[in-house]
């Protein structure tokens, strides 16, 4: 085995049990952060729970699922389960995060608006003045609602649906993709049948016989929005679970492409070259 492969195979996933020590506020499902100053995380890690943290002052690199972003003033960072990340932050930053046990994601899930995918493919949400005071004060109360004796769990629930909400009109308003989403709704059923069905489905009869138009007017809605074929959008979510399973487990590529639905090893190796312009153990032993 490569040098790139130990290093990859090493990848830790960490829960929300190891981050308590350091809480500033807490309970079982949830808890509140405070990030004040430097911080370094050098070697890239997982977790198993999902991550929101909201900038106020910052500068720095945040790197997720090996994507160097910028870290900038007044900005919220998504961060969802097994994504890989690390991050070099500066001196004088000041950023609060919630880190949220997935089952307690799922109350407020719909909040978000858009597929999780969308967001992971762009975890950088610029803030308007407006939008960063509405998140800060709704960060800021289930920071005291968690101090409280006995914290009201529907309460906080209620508080990270705000700002689930707030945080997809600012997506939408900053980001082209969920602007398109947002205004049409065959688009955004489409995409969230992708997300559901990839690995099982991978041709457009399937979805456009689920979304009730027929494939040619399904090709015309994406070319004509997003750029890219049906066909092309369905692939490029293969590509995405193809990577990041490549990157951060120890899995081999003939079980990696069953995962993803593939009966035959060559088949999914030809498809991810022919994505990617590299073999599966190409793209692995570049890592």
């Amino acid at each position: 085995m490569s040098k790139q492969q130990d290093e990859h195979k090493a990848i830790p996933v960490l829960n929300l049990q190891g981050f308590r020590e350091g809480q500033y506020a807490g309970k079982e499902e949830l808890l509140f952060n405070e990030i004040i100053g430097e911080k370094l995380i050098e070697k890239p890690h997982k977790h198993d729970f999902f991550i929101i943290i909201l900038f106020d002052q910052a500068s720095g690199i945040h790197n997720i699922d090996s994507v160097d972003y910028p870290i900038g003033n007044r900005e919220v960072h998504v961060l969802f389960p097994d994504q890989m990340h690390k991050w070099q932050i500066n001196k004088g930053t000041i950023g609060y995060q919630l880190m949220i046990e997935k089952h307690f994601l799922e109350q407020f899930a719909p909040a978000f608006r858009f597929s999780f995918t969308n967001y992971q493919n762009h975890p950088i949400i610029p803030l308007m003045d407006d939008a960063f005071k509405q998140l800060l004060y709704e960060f800021n109360a289930i920071r005291s609602e968690l101090l409280e004796s006995n914290p009201i769990t529907q309460l906080i629930s209620a508080r990270a649906a705000v700002i689930a909400a707030i945080v997809s009109k600012q997506a939408e308003s900053h980001i082209e993709e969920f602007k398109v989403y947002q205004t049409n709704p065959k688009l955004a059923k489409f995409n969230w049948l992708i997300d559901k069905f990839y690995k099982e489905e991978k041709g457009i009869n399937f979805y456009a016989e689920k979304l009730n138009i027929t494939s040619n007017y399904l090709n015309i809605l994406c070319k004509q929005n997003l750029k890219i074929s049906a066909s092309k959008l369905i692939h490029q979510r293969i590509v995405i679970e193809a990577k990041r399973l490549l990157q951060s487990t120890d899995k081999s590529i003939k079980e990696i492409a069953f995962d993803l639905g593939f009966s035959d090893h060559a088949y999914f190796s030809n498809f991810f070259k022919y994505q990617t312009e590299l073999t599966p153990s190409q793209f692995r032993d570049q890592l």
